[in-house]
């Protein structure tokens, strides 16, 4: 006796197709499973076993062998299970076959039968919309977030006894449907009105938001960096619904979406700490999975004391950087993630971290200094658009209880940059001007006389390198966005320049 049941496993950020087949034989007793399965795959025959017994099933007692089609491919995960168990009971005619077609299977299973989440289901459903699948049996707690592709009908089950009754007809499952299509709730925890002085630093940061541009934070410990960068991603506008799919679509192949969660509408923002090996940045494993750039994909990336991570990490950091995107090689396949995020990193000003303070007295040498500075790389500064001091504040700033604008105000300006961003790159794969390619860049911020002249003193003072030319360009662009000025002004290059305080100091 023979059955197949559709099924998918995830590769990178693809799904792929995977036929479970399950033939019953007569013979010796014994489980087998074909089609290169990983360690947790074989595992799955105790746990098959296991389900339908305590599911009030009856265990055939003869040989099963189940093959994962394509052979080829290695399988792994528990995702498995429940397509195995519900194609053994097919196959031994305790279900009926007929009702298994056209719909895909994915859930782990327990030993009592339970239907466990599992990861990657989004991608799958996007596969089985994609492949023309009309259904979709899933784990309930998976069930919300397979929900959000359209044109499928998703079921979510929380017991094999539940998923059998369901495809026999003696249950009448609703589909699910999905509860992402809200607003994202603001997050109430954290507002830049919250923060005393530092207004060059808040500029920077509005900027920064209104053009997707890098920042690179710089100043003594306790001055604020850290506080400021956590609030950075309540002044983004809200992503989009595509951005929304793309960003939960990484947290499902990673395993990181909240429990029970569906779509994801708020911003993410990833703060690893500085010990964050290669692979734990960008991504890595025998079957590649996302890294901390591409869980911070459409969101905020931010390295706290950038000279202390690995430099091996930071230098691998470009690409993602230029291009939006990381690709890891393997032996046995190329991956490719997205990573279009904003970088926000912050380090002191020396060892000490008391350089340029005007309390405390700097203990470093100068060669101390430079080699602190040297470990983040000159490339790598040239990708970061802004350069901001942070000082410490003044006594009479903390004690003065002023407040500042509050969150919201700051993200209706940088709403209305942005549209206008999105309306100059109409059709274009960007939306703003830290992504724009240089060519397009020169046209649409090309300043006027004085602002050429400007920029030219400060390329032959500053040494700027041709890249660190197109990120003045890119930031005043976003200055001019945010007066709702058409042209680049002088104005607006003096202002971009400031934030290349780097490029004074190397």
């Amino acid at each position: 006796m023979l059955a197949k049941v559709r099924s998918s496993s995830v590769l990178g950020l693809e799904a792929y197709p995977v036929e479970v087949e399950v033939d019953v034989a007569t013979g010796l007793p014994g489980f087998a499973i074909v089609g290169l399965p990983d360690t947790a795959v074989q595992e799955a025959k105790e746990r098959v076993r296991a389900a339908i017994k305590n599911a009030n099933f009856e265990v055939p007692t003869r040989r099963i062998t189940v093959n994962l089609a394509p052979a080829d491919v290695r399988k792994e995960g528990p995702s498995f299970d429940l397509p195995m168990a519900v194609a053994v009971l097919a196959a031994t005619g305790q279900l009926p076959a007929e009702a298994c077609e056209g719909t895909l299977f994915l859930g782990e299973l327990s030993l009592d039968g339970a239907v466990r989440p599992t990861n990657g289901v989004l991608s799958a459903a996007l596969h089985a919309a994609q492949s023309g699948l009309r259904r979709l049996v899933v784990p309930a707690d998976n069930a919300q977030e397979a929900a959000i592709v359209p044109g499928v009908e998703v079921y979510g089950v929380s017991h094999l006894l539940e998923a059998a009754r369901f495809l026999s007809g003696e249950l009448l499952l609703t589909p699910v449907t999905s509860n992402g299509a809200h607003e994202p709730e603001p997050d109430e925890e954290v507002d830049f009105s919250e923060v005393r002085g530092q207004e060059h630093a808040k500029r920077a940061l509005e900027i920064a938001a209104a053009g997707g541009h890098n920042v690179l934070l710089v100043g003594p410990p306790g001055c604020g960096k850290t506080m400021l960068a956590r609030r950075l991603p309540t002044i983004l506008p809200p992503m989009t619904w595509e951005e929304a799919v793309e960003v939960t679509r990484i947290y499902s192949a990673a395993g990181a979406l909240p429990a029970r969660g569906s779509l994801m509408r708020r911003r993410p923002f990833r703060a690893p700490h500085h010990t964050a090996s290669y692979a734990a940045l960008l991504g890595g494993g025998n079957v590649p999975r996302p890294g901390e750039v591409s869980l911070a994909h459409h969101g905020v990336l931010f390295l706290d004391e950038l000279p202390e991570f690995h430099r091996d990490a930071l230098e691998a950091l470009r690409q993602p950087l230029e291009e939006g995107r990381v690709t890891l090689a393997r032996a046995a396949a190329t991956v490719t993630f997205p990573a279009r995020f904003t970088l926000v990193a912050a380090m002191n000003p020396c060892p000490c971290g008391s350089r340029g303070d005007r309390l405390r007295e700097c203990s470093c040498t100068p060669s101390q200094v430079r080699r602190y500075q040297a470990k983040v790389s000159g490339p790598l500064l040239d990708r970061i658009d802004l350069h901001v001091e942070v000082p410490r504040l003044e006594s009479r700033t903390l004690l003065d209880g002023q407040t500042g604008e509050p969150s919201s105000v700051i993200r209706d300006r940088v709403a209305r940059a942005r549209r206008l961003q999105e309306q100059r790159y109409a059709g274009k794969s960007y939306r703003c001007n830290a992504h724009a390619p240089g060519r397009v860049l020169r046209k649409v911020a090309t300043p006027d006389a004085a602002g050429r002249e400007l920029l030219r003193a400060a390329i032959e003072r500053l040494g700027l390198s041709a890249r660190a030319h197109d990120r003045v360009l890119r930031v005043a662009r976003t200055i001019a966005d945010l007066e709702g000025s058409e042209n680049v002004t002088a104005a607006h290059v003096a202002e971009a320049i400031q934030y290349r305080s780097l490029d004074r100091t190397r």
